[in-house]
């Protein structure tokens, strides 16, 4: 069985109010991830996501694009030890 990792990603960019979150969560049940996305005060979008490393790799990718709307200028990503074990993936407020 392959061995569960966890990521944390801030989004910089237009990433707000353009379906952002709800492409996030599409594309982490497409990939079988777990986690949370939501908007942040500052106009960036904060994710927590966990899975197999192939798959958070394939994520991140997607994250650089976003949706269609979206204009991703960077990500700030950081791999964290241990994860905290979701059940799903949510869109958080």
């Amino acid at each position: 069985m392959a061995m569960i990792e966890a990521i944390h990603i801030t989004v910089h960019g237009r990433v707000q109010g353009v379906w952002f979150r709800a492409g996030t969560k599409e594309k982490a049940d497409e990939l079988d991830l777990f986690g949370w996305v939501k908007n942040r005060s500052d106009g960036t979008v904060e994710i927590h996501a966990e899975g197999q490393k192939i798959k958070l790799e394939q994520f991140i990718s997607w994250c650089h694009k976003g949706t269609p709307a979206a204009e991703v200028a960077s990500l700030g990503i950081e791999w964290l030890g241990t994860p905290q074990e979701h059940s799903s993936f949510d869109i958080r407020s």
